[in-house]
């Protein structure tokens, strides 16, 4: 059972940014570039991952594509664009999140579309990769968070949000990354809350690969 008091405390604050990132299916939002959500991406054969090279120091995180179809063929298609290439992550919240994919950096942003939420098939632990939306259907976009804890563990966060994705955690890089995004200082924003990252936290490349059966594991071009 979720506690209701405890979730709406910590879930509104998360869900009034996701909602000003988020985008309709006109394309107007700021940052927008695509008309309509990219219904044919290629998904690798093997096991999907993808690097997130950051001024902190790179992660890997493992990609679930058949939990989040829809979530993986988006964060590959925009990956493979270049869209996230110089993108800040613009929100965090030390011990619950760290928010990111707008290019705008207001967390007003998104790609022009949208998409439909797929509900997560596992609990958000540290290291979760997780689409952010507006809290209505079909509302996924560009903006995606990274989970600072156990929060389904805690009950901090109802399962209304894409899992996409899990932090290699046995690649102590991606650790000691992670670690040092969660210890930039934040400061209040114009709403209030601590969240405002105080250095620049910016992605400078998302690569993505696959793992084969022939052991293999590389970029797709590689393999």
């Amino acid at each position: 059972m979720w506690r209701a008091v405890l979730v709406a405390l910590v879930f509104v604050g998360l869900m009034a940014s996701c909602g000003e990132g988020s985008t309709g299916s006109s394309g107007s939002a700021e940052g927008g570039r695509y008309d309509a959500f990219p219904e044919e991406v290629e998904l690798p054969k093997g096991e999907p991952w993808v690097i997130i090279a950051t001024n902190h120091g790179r992660m890997s995180f493992a990609l679930f594509p058949e939990e989040a179809p829809l979530a993986v063929s988006n964060f590959i298609f925009l990956a493979n664009e270049g869209y996230f290439e110089g993108v800040s992550f613009h929100r965090l919240i030390p011990g619950f999140m760290v928010q990111g994919g707008d290019p705008s950096g207001t967390g007003t942003g998104g790609p022009g579309y949208s998409f439909e939420i797929e509900p997560p098939q596992r609990p958000y632990t540290r290291g979760g990769l997780a689409m952010a939306n507006k809290g209505t259907p079909n509302s996924n976009g560009s903006q995606f968070f990274i989970v600072l804890d156990d929060l389904t563990d805690q009950e901090r966060l109802a399962p209304d949000f894409t899992l996409f994705g899990q932090l290699k955690d046995d690649h102590k890089p991606s650790v000691a990354t992670l670690a040092k995004i969660e210890a930039v200082p934040v400061a209040a924003g114009s709403d209030g809350e601590g969240s405002v990252p105080q250095e620049e936290i910016k992605i400078l490349s998302v690569t993505v690969g696959a793992k084969f059966d022939d052991g293999c594991s590389a970029t797709w071009s590689a393999c």
